[in-house]
């Protein structure tokens, strides 16, 4: 999109900032706005939080820069008392001034009662100027959301275990304001060329979450009735499953397997190490990611090669710590060792194909079982011994790679339209 220039322009007086148009005017944003924090907050304690009362917002409470009001904890009236500083109205800008998120914004476009901030968020509101805001809030949330403003936000940031920013450093940012008329036009262009975009994003992720369903279901299906529609079929003894091929086998995945093992049980030294140390983030989109994941000693290493935490090309990886079921078939002859939330499953050859054992192992048919055995709720865990119960069908081993083969062309044109959607969602991604 372009947009026609204006007549004149001037020099900024800001290196950073180049040339603005003639009539707009350079600020130092602590000379329009009011820059409220924490001002006399002591930090909340646990036994504080309540079920009712005035809201307490936090960064974590953003998401696309809306606050989810149902998700914010609440504190007493007196509490919220404490300082007026903090305490939210309707237009104000709110910044996350330090952690990870820093930079992070949120605009309040009303509120469902009493509200005040958490003491690592910043509050902007225009002062007044002849009566009139000196600036739209709605130009100014637009405006901190430019990469001049993140990276100005990045650059002055402090700290060497914990970056934040002051609001000294944030009310030196020069911010340039056309008039206030013209303000509430590019606000209000803003506003509706904004809302295509996220409508945009929104039907991206629903395609995406569509594609995962489609792909999950033609996965399914052939892992389970096969690819020939004529097939003789027979019950499989089990409701949930269903008729299965009549020359099909219905067992616990452990009879096909050699091995089925999880990976080290203890801290592996990563200081300087050199070996690829794999946990279950390092598995993603059927590839593992040995560029990014830890490296332990050799020592280490070959302790753990000795305790069978080795995996070989050939043998599937199964996830079971955290994000559960996530698997990747070893492709490549490397020397790593993995993590304790890694199961380590290994095929007999001449009995079940690595390939059909991943698809087998992203069907419902096991997902459905694996789900059922997940024990604990801030971090869910699956044993090997509740694995080995896992059912499977599984055909000859021609038929388990014919199936494979096929799946691996079916799945590709779901990956190709998932990695389209993706890309739209990062062209129409803001700040």
């Amino acid at each position: 999109m372009s947009f026609p220039r204006y007549p004149e322009y001037k020099d900024s007086g800001v290196e950073w900032l180049g040339e603005v148009p003639e009539h707009w005017v350079p600020k130092k944003l602590g000379t329009v706005s009011s820059l409220k924090g924490r001002l006399g907050w002591q930090g909340l304690k646990a036994e504080e939080y309540r079920d009712t009362g005035p809201y307490v917002v936090s960064s974590a409470h953003f998401d696309d820069h809306e606050i989810k009001w149902d998700e914010c904890p609440r504190v007493s009236q007196e509490r919220y008392d404490t300082d007026i500083n903090i305490q939210l109205a309707v237009n104000d800008v709110l910044l996350m001034k330090d952690g990870a998120a820093m930079g992070k914004l949120a605009f309040v476009d009303f509120l469902p009662g009493p509200a005040c901030l958490n003491s690592h968020l910043l509050l902007f509101r225009p002062i007044k100027i002849d009566g009139l805001d000196a600036y739209h809030p709605r130009f100014a949330f637009y405006f901190m959301q430019t990469g001049y403003f993140q990276e100005h936000i990045k650059v002055n940031g402090t700290g060497a275990t914990f970056l934040g920013i002051s609001q000294d450093a944030i009310g030196r940012y020069q911010i340039a304001l056309p008039s206030h008329v013209e303000q509430t036009q590019i606000a209000a262009f803003l506003d509706r060329e904004t809302t295509k975009i996220d409508e945009l994003v929104a039907e991206q992720r629903r395609l995406m979450e569509l594609m995962k369903e489609k792909r999950q279901a033609v996965i399914s299906h052939a892992v389970t009735k096969g690819l020939n529609p004529d097939a003789p079929m027979k019950p499989s003894g089990i409701e949930w499953l269903g008729e299965v091929p009549a020359h099909w086998e219905v067992s616990a995945i452990k009879r096909y397997a050699e091995t089925i093992t999880d990976g080290a049980h203890i801290s592996p030294d990563t200081n300087n190490g050199s070996y690829p140390f794999v946990s279950t983030r390092d598995v993603a989109d059927d590839s593992i990611d040995f560029e990014n994941c830890l490296r332990t000693s050799e020592a280490t290493f070959e302790y753990m090669v000795k305790t069978g935490c080795r995996p070989f090309v050939g043998d599937v990886l199964f996830s079971k710590d955290g994000t559960i079921g996530r698997t990747v078939v070893v492709s490549e002859d490397i020397d790593f060792v993995v993590a304790s939330s890694l199961i380590i499953i290994r095929p007999i050859k001449d009995a079940l194909d690595s390939n059909f054992l991943n698809c087998l192992c992203q069907s419902r048919a096991v997902a459905s079982q694996v789900e059922s055995f997940v024990k604990g709720a801030g971090l869910p865990r699956l044993s090997i011994q509740n694995l080995i119960r896992v059912i499977g069908c599984f055909p000859p081993l021609l038929e388990q790679k014919a199936i494979a083969a096929n799946l691996d062309q079916e799945l590709a044109r779901f990956d190709t339209l998932t990695a389209e959607a993706q890309r739209a969602i990062d062209l129409s991604a803001r700040v």
